[in-house]
């Protein structure tokens, strides 16, 4: 369920020169879908000179298949599992951004891979705004019900205290546009504190 563009979340111009931490563990985006995980991840490991991984995409190209259809298939439960043991493959590699799945936070043994092995970045934004953003994706599974919106609202109900438990920083994305966003983060994440 990676993260389709629109006008907000549009990258800027020209990206900075890069910017290394001075860490390399792993870095992990988790939120909701339409959150920007996906774009805002791709900005950040260009200007932190990481390899960007996506999880749906890691998923999709293990299977063949689109997220949609593993849906299809195996019912969430089964996507749950395939999702779990990707993120504990790609949670041991250092010096990535990784973008989550919207549901990567529901199981436990996810939120301790992700607590344990890396900083996690939060990035949230309202159930307005998400929706806004991923209203006209026909890739979202979960939303492929009478009242899509209705169906965001819980899941982001659901889903909060779980992106808050295991969110090393948290960042209202609101509507900035990528760029704005990137360069904001970058020395959030500079000057994070992480655990040897």
């Amino acid at each position: 369920m990676g993260a389709s563009p629109d006008n907000t979340m549009a990258g800027g111009p020209e990206d900075p020169a890069i910017v290394l931490l001075p860490y390399d563990q792993p870095l992990f985006l988790v939120g909701m879908m339409g959150a920007g995980k996906t774009t805002i991840g791709r900005s950040l490991a260009r200007i932190l000179d990481r390899e960007f991984l996506d999880l749906d995409h890691e998923l999709e190209a293990r299977c063949g298949v689109r997220v949609s259809l593993i849906f299809d298939i195996e019912g969430e439960e089964g996507f749950r599992r395939r999702e779990t043991t990707a993120l504990d493959e790609c949670s041991r590699r250092r010096g990535i951004v990784l973008a989550t799945g919207g549901g990567a936070v529901l199981s436990p043994e996810n939120r301790k891979y992700l607590k344990e092995r890396g900083v996690v970045v939060y990035l949230r934004a309202s159930a307005d705004e998400l929706f806004r953003r991923v209203s006209r994706d026909r890739n979202r599974p979960l939303l492929q019900t009478s009242d899509p919106k209705g169906r965001l609202r819980s899941l982001l109900q659901e889903r909060e205290p779980l992106y808050e438990e295991v969110a090393s920083i948290t960042f209202d994305t609101g509507s900035m546009a990528v760029a704005q966003v990137v360069r904001s983060l970058v020395p959030l994440l500079q000057h994070y504190k992480v655990n040897p």
